[in-house]
Formats: structure tokens, C-alpha cells, sequence
């Protein structure tokens, strides 16, 4: 993050009419807005920009969709996303360097859940630029803590996701300037991170908070975490997305081993589950379900590498891990 940078001076919609606050609507669903400082045309510019929100309101999705691959998985499970993430997009003489957070977490107060929110609290402190995803019209007491992490002296975007879901615009102006109440927000993007229109839209928005400085990575890299990584994440994916809401969050992966034979990859990983009942939940009858497991994530990690992949799994209890610090770094989590 680059010190002394100023965030532009927002607009104080707690005393604009109706009127002008679908004007701000209008204006909003534009490429530019005009309260953000302009970018200059030579020179490259780079910067970190933190993807914050509360436990599945679409970080991870916005992310894939930003960086073009998908490089932080996704389910329906809350607290999917666990760990720091950096996507990265270069685009002309910019690099945007975005880092999708784990959802603060409230409901509970273990280890798991201490390390997961350290990450959270961690990473807006050291951007350029936050992108704060809310459901559009939508704000709870998540979202509130979420928030008021934000610190005063970095510009923050409230992204309004799922926002095609609005079927009258207008009817979102008091959610708006209510949300503007509550903290001073430097742009207001109404958007969905479906929409390949809004996404690009959404660069030439950030684009104007970072700064001129040299790039971090190469043009061509998407992500920094490495194929090791990504084999536990699509594992646990697969996990939480087919064994529904009867699975606890607490599951996680574990890779023993990961070599790479020219084009051949030989991975052993390990599911850490809590209870017994977890175990027999994860294998299935039969092991109809671990194999199911394993063939879905064997197929996404041919597609992510290129190459074959031979990969075994194995279940095992490891009772209240979750609740202990030195097992939840042992098992990689910050």
C-alpha cells in the first residue's frame, strides 16, 4: 500500500433528494464515476485490492470472474473460502492485484474461526483499495461487522451484488443512502458477478485508486498459490459441494504428497474430519461417496495442470482439531 495516497472525497448522499439519488443510480451503471480521481494515460500502475464481505455473499465468485480462471473454489457451504487469496489481472499498463478474504466469522469462536478473521482483519490494512460486497438492498448484522473493520484512511467501493435481482432501481435508493451513512464510501457499483459486462466495467473503476508503481508479478500470472494449494482447495470443493449442508464446515484437506512426473502428477491427500459419523458421511456406502469425491476432483486438476493425475484420499478423525491452535496451523492456516 502506498502512504499519503488520499481517498477522493465522497458524495454525501444524506442530503440528496429522490432524484438525485436515481441519477446516482444512473450514473453508477457508467464506466467512470465522477467523484474518483482520474487516471493518468502513461506509466504503470499496480495495486492490492481486498475483496471483503460476510461468509457467501460471492467473494470468490467475483474473483474467479475478475482474474478470468477460477483460482478460489466455491460452494453453498458458508466459510468455503479460508484462506488469504491473490488473484491477479493485468490489463493494459495496469495490474490489479485483488485478494479475496475468508468471511468474517461470528456464529462461533474457535481456533479455526480466530485464524480465519485474523486473515480478514489483516488484509484491509494493507491495501490500496476494498471492495465491500453486500447483497444489493441487503444489510445484516454480518455485514456489519464486516464493516466497521473497514479502516477510515483507505478508499472503500460498496459493491452491490446481485443487483439484477432489483426490479425497480428506485426502490434501492433509501438502502443507498442509508449504507452511505454508515461509512463514507468512495463509489457505489451496482453490479452482478455474472455478468461479464459489469466485471470489466468494475476495472476501469478500480483502475483509478491504484498507484503508479511498477508491477508485482508477471503479465502473465493469474494467482500465487501454488498447485499444491489449489489440489487441497478443489478436494475440499468437492467435499463440502457433495456432501450438502449435513457435512460440518470444519472438515478440511490435507495433501501428503504432491510430485510432478513430466506430465504426470501423483496426489495423496487426507479429509480431517471432527466424528466418526463425519467419516461413514464422506466414504458412503459402499465408498460410493469418497470415489465420487475423488473422480470430480481428479477431472479439475487434469483441467488445471494439463496433465494426468493420479489421486488417492484417505478420511480421518481427528477429534475437536478445529478448536486447537497448534492443529490449525499444523494444518496450514495462518
Amino acid at each position: 500500500m502506498t502512504d499519503g495516497k488520499k481517498a477522493p472525497t465522497p458524495t454525501d448522499l444524506s442530503t440528496q433528494s429522490p432524484d438525485a439519488l436515481e441519477a446516482m443510480l444512473t450514473q453508477a451503471m457508467s464506466t467512470r464515476a465522477s467523484n474518483a480521481p482520474a487516471v493518468p494515460t502513461a506509466g504503470q500502475r499496480c495495486g492490492l485490492i481486498a475483496i471483503v464481505g460476510k461468509p457467501n455473499v460471492g467473494k470468490s465468485t467475483l474473483l474467479n470472474a475478475l482474474v478470468g480462471q477460477k483460482i478460489s473454489i466455491t460452494s453453498r457451504k458458508a466459510q468455503t473460502t479460508r484462506h488469504r487469496i491473490t488473484g491477479m489481472r493485468t490489463v493494459g499498463p495496469t495490474q490489479f492485484v485483488f485478494v479475496d478474504t475468508p468471511g468474517f466469522q461470528t456464529r462461533h469462536s474457535n481456533a479455526l474461526n480466530r485464524s480465519l478473521n485474523r486473515t480478514v482483519v489483516g488484509a484491509v490494512n494493507d491495501v490500496d483499495l476494498i471492495v465491500f460486497v453486500v447483497e444489493a438492498g441487503q444489510f445484516n448484522q454480518a455485514d456489519a461487522k464486516v464493516l466497521a473493520l473497514l479502516p477510515a484512511n483507505t478508499p472503500a467501493i460498496l459493491l452491490a451484488n446481485k443487483f439484477d435481482l432489483i426490479h425497480r432501481r428506485a426502490e434501492i435508493a433509501p438502502w443507498l443512502k442509508e449504507m452511505q451513512e454508515r461509512h463514507n464510501f468512495a463509489e457505489f457499483v451496482p453490479m452482478s458477478a455474472n455478468n461479464a459486462r459489469d466485471v470489466e466495467r468494475l476495472f476501469g473503476i478500480c483502475e483509478k485508486y491504484l498507484p503508479e508503481q511498477p508491477w508485482m508479478y508477471g503479465a502473465d500470472e493469474l494467482t500465487d498459490r501454488s498447485d499444491r494449494f489449489m489440489a487441497a482447495e478443489i478436494i475440499r470443493e468437492k467435499l463440502f459441494r457433495l456432501t450438502g449442508d449435513e457435512l460440518p464446515y470444519t472438515s478440511t484437506v490435507i495433501i501428503d504428497k504432491y510430485e510432478e512426473e513430466g506430465n504426470l502428477r501423483r496426489v495423496a491427500a487426507t479429509i480431517v474430519v471432527e466424528r466418526d459419523g463425519h467419516k461413514g458421511m464422506i466414504i458412503g456406502e459402499k465408498g460410493e461417496k469418497l470415489k465420487r469425491i475423488g473422480t470430480e476432483a481428479r477431472h479439475e486438476l487434469e483441467t488445471l495442470t494439463g496433465g494426468k493425475v493420479f489421486l488417492e484420499i484417505w478420511v480421518k478423525v481427528r477429534s475437536g482439531w478445529a478448536d486447537d491452535d497448534a492443529r490449525v496451523k499444523t494444518f496450514g492456516y495462518e
